[in-house]
């Protein structure tokens, strides 16, 4: 295996009572906060007015950017960027999923150049320093809580990019299953399909790597699968909201990487399919990876399928290997598609092979997607066509 650094600092409280704490640790960092968060479901919740009690209590001066979309777009980061410029912001905070905690990891980035948020990813811009990121976790899904990355889309040019950058971790996270008690069945399902994919595209590798740590992607994995059905029969059952919400965190902090040096494949997949078509990042996930699996499956790599469906789903070690393979990746489709009902093929959601050449094309960089088994344009396409 190879070497590796592990350092993820990310201070998290945990639990239902935790926001006591949350005045105390953002003033460490100064006293005018920009809290950013979405459509407002915050506010329904009643969590907004929790935060802004702890706010004002600890005599905090707050400033507010609502409206994050879904598929966070360059420009709610613009808007962030200028805000924290403009009223001299000295820590942001972000309340709610993926999208809001990534838009504001790139706010605290922009907040500190003269040029345009885009060009951290359009010219690579380095990222030198941010802003410090306190979060409030509303949706087991990114583990944006406690990782350096942070996606963002461009309906402009129809790009949707991720970056893992060091200065945008998470100073503090409060992590509250209960604040995830009102998330409908259908986000809840595209939260774990999101987690699952993160684990499996780390999982799914051929380099020499700990036995240990495909252990614990293993009992991730499985954690997922128990409890998922559980929380969409009753979403206020606590343990099965905890166990989705630590497994998310634990999912990409980078635990389970250890020294792997390949790169996804159906995330660089989905990010087009979402650019193209602002379908929810999870549900994109889920209708490639069952196919991507399939795709890649060879005589090289089938005992990693032998691993997964008999450590994972329980199939019978005795069977023929690639009758395991199959009946593992049968088995994970049924999870996506019938026990978290989420829709199975391209044609139900509305994507179109029109689109599939671009977006292929983009997903590779006109090159190969260098994961699990190298993909060129040719691959993608295909595997996109496996999906309608």
């Amino acid at each position: 295996m190879n070497d590796f650094i592990y350092d993820i600092p990310t201070k998290v409280y945990f639990g239902k009572d935790q926001l006591c704490h949350l005045g105390e640790e953002l003033k460490k960092f100064g006293k005018r906060v920009l809290l950013t968060y979405g459509g407002g479901s915050i506010k329904r919740t009643g969590l907004y007015d929790a935060v802004m009690k702890e706010l004002k209590n600890a005599d905090l001066e707050v400033y507010e950017l609502s409206g994050i979309e879904p598929n966070p777009r360059v420009e709610s980061v613009r808007q962030g960027a200028k805000i924290c410029k403009e009223k001299d912001i000295d820590v942001l905070l972000a309340v709610g999923g993926g999208s809001t905690i990534d838009a504001t990891k790139w706010m605290a980035a922009a907040a500190l150049v003269e040029h345009d948020a885009w060009d951290f990813f359009s010219k690579w811009a380095p990222v030198k320093d941010a802003l410090p990121i306190v979060t409030i976790l509303t949706l087991s899904a990114t583990g944006s809580e406690m990782d350096t990355a942070g996606v963002i889309s461009n309906p402009e040019t129809q790009d949707k990019i991720g970056r893992l950058e060091r200065p945008l971790l998470p100073r503090v996270s409060f992590l509250d299953p209960t604040n995830t008690y009102t998330v409908s069945k259908y986000q809840t399902a595209c939260g774990s399909a999101d987690i699952l994919s993160h684990i499996i595209e780390t999982y799914f590798t051929t380099e020499k790597d700990l036995y240990m740590l495909d252990t614990v992607m293993e009992g991730l994995m499985k954690t997922v699968i128990k409890y998922t059905p559980i929380a969409l029969e009753n979403p206020t059952d606590y343990e099965a909201r905890a166990n989705l919400m630590w497994a998310s965190s634990w999912a990409i902090n980078g635990f389970t990487y250890g020294g792997k040096k390949k790169a996804w494949s159906c995330h660089p997949m989905e990010h087009q399919l979402s650019a193209v078509y602002d379908i929810t990042h999870g549900l994109g996930l889920a209708i490639l990876t069952p196919r991507w699996l399939k795709y890649c499956l060879d005589e090289t790599n089938v005992y990693k399928y032998v691993q997964f469906g008999v450590n994972v789903f329980d199939i019978d070690k005795n069977l023929p290997d690639f009758e395991i393979a199959f009946l593992a990746i049968d088995r994970l489709a049924d999870f996506l598609f019938n026990k978290c009902a989420l829709d199975d093929t391209f044609t139900k959601v509305g994507i179109k092979e029109e689109d599939f050449s671009a977006m292929a094309y983009k997903a590779c960089g006109g090159k190969t997607v260098g994961g699990f088994k190298p993909l060129t344009q040719q691959d993608i396409e295909k595997i996109y066509k496996m999906c309608l």
